[in-house]
């Protein structure tokens, strides 16, 4: 009996050279982004391995400053760039066409159940919200994975997570998240990967499965991982499903995802049962992800900002929730005079599709700044860097000390919580529930 991670390593492992629970496992995809990827291709450059393993299994995007804010970034940028032509990579996507690598990359339909996948970004846990093994790794790793395929890695412990009840009225992904945290302490999932379960993930969108997996890290784990089930297979319908694609039909597709299951009877590091029926709005305090506290305890805590984005919460669902907050009785409130407020749509297709349904168009009218897409203001390269002393409420997942900006403090929250924050001027519950 296995679990969904043991089965993943089975079927890619190449060689266990090391013994005991060290694999060398082959690679589905390579991600790249221009902060980690240029630093990796300089040095196999200057070790004369210019080369890699297949150009059609790396995904290459610019989305941290974007567009690039001084001479640096446009560097980094432009390295990025030569190598991508350098290498016939196809899939590089550049500025107007880009967006947050963890959003733009299962956009694009990347992603599959059982899939391995490194990237230089500690984030790439996103992508176990589809059922594969996703896992963030350094500059060494990550260059031997550009040249050859492949990557060594610990066979890690698995913590079933199982969200049990149902998320009530102004309670999100995030918020669960967040309580998940809370329980399991920033590290408390070391060397293992976090399971998540249970009637929540089954009613939750492909979207906020993401979230879930994309701050596994943030408890230590080296991914979040998620069983694919019939949302996984509707997400993924335009790529894989119709006349010449993988799968005639729709059932035929979740039976092939079913054996990315974990098996009855699978051991478990350890398991976790949360009721989130009672679940509050939540955020963080104090400058560690596991440091939570309710929104109703937090009534009044002043900000500067607000910023509705990034890897974990600026696709179009979260856009939504943070805009129903901001148009209530057919008119748009204005955000508190007293702050700004910024909002970065996660990919430029979210960003269209935001426009579409006349979304841009509140935020506007409420008063934020739309920036382009991008993870800038995230871990204070730009697009909403906070000066020392500064308060920020936002969707992001890192509160650490200096994360936006050197001496200012980062609240996180969910979109929905956010804007009632940037209505407000303080941390308050508004009318969310």
């Amino acid at each position: 009996m296995k679990t969904l991670v043991e089965k993943i390593f089975d079927a890619h492992v190449i060689d266990n050279p090391f013994s005991g629970d060290t694999w060398v496992l082959s690679l589905d995809a390579v991600f790249c982004h221009e902060i980690t990827t240029p630093i990796a291709v300089n040095d196999l450059a200057a070790r004369g391995m210019d080369r890699v393993f297949d150009s059609g299994k790396i995904k290459a995007v610019i989305d941290h400053v974007s567009p690039a804010k001084d001479s640096a970034s446009a560097e980094q940028g432009k390295i990025l760039r030569d190598w991508a032509r350098r290498h016939h990579i196809a899939d590089f996507f550049d500025i107007g066409r880009n967006g947050v690598c963890h959003a733009i990359f299962p956009e694009k339909g990347f992603v599959r159940p059982g899939a391995t996948i490194i990237m230089g970004d500690s984030h790439t846990c996103t992508h176990g919200a589809f059922g594969a093994f996703a896992a963030g790794v350094g500059t060494t790793d990550l260059e031997v994975g550009i040249l050859k395929g492949v990557c060594a890695f610990k066979l890690p412990g698995t913590i079933r997570v199982n969200l049990n009840g149902a998320l009530r009225k102004g309670v999100y992904p995030k918020d669960a998240i967040l309580a998940v945290i809370a329980r399991l302490s920033v590290s408390g999932a070391t060397n293992c990967v976090i399971e998540f379960a249970g009637s929540v993930i089954d009613g939750m969108s492909m979207e906020g499965r993401m979230t879930l997996c994309n701050m596994a890290v943030e408890a230590g784990a080296t991914s979040g991982i998620c069983l694919p089930d019939e949302v996984t297979v509707e997400y993924l319908w335009p790529f894989i499903g119709g006349a010449g694609k993988q799968y005639e039909d729709k059932a035929e597709a979740l039976a092939d995802f079913s054996r990315w299951a974990s098996d009855e009877g699978a051991v478990y590091a350890r398991v976790i049962e949360i009721d989130c029926s009672d679940l509050e709005p939540l955020a963080t305090v104090g400058y560690k992800p596991d440091e939570v506290a309710s929104i109703r305890e937090l009534q009044g805590t002043l900000i500067n900002q607000v910023y509705i984005g990034s890897c974990t919460n600026g696709r179009i669902e979260d856009l939504r929730a943070a805009a129903a907050v901001l148009r209530r009785g057919g008119r748009v409130r204005r955000v508190a005079p007293s702050l700004r407020a910024v909002l970065a749509p996660a990919t430029s297709a979210v960003y269209a599709k935001a426009l579409d349904e006349g979304l841009i168009q509140t935020f506007i009218e409420a008063g934020f700044c739309v920036v382009s897409p991008g993870c800038g203001a995230c871990l204070g390269m730009s697009n909403g860097v906070l000066a020392k002393g500064e308060v920020c409420a936002s969707t992001t997942n890192r509160n650490f000390y200096g994360r936006m900006g050197a001496g200012g403090m980062v609240h996180l929250m969910s979109p929905a919580s956010a804007a009632a924050a940037a209505l407000s001027g303080y941390i308050t519950l508004g009318d969310m529930t």
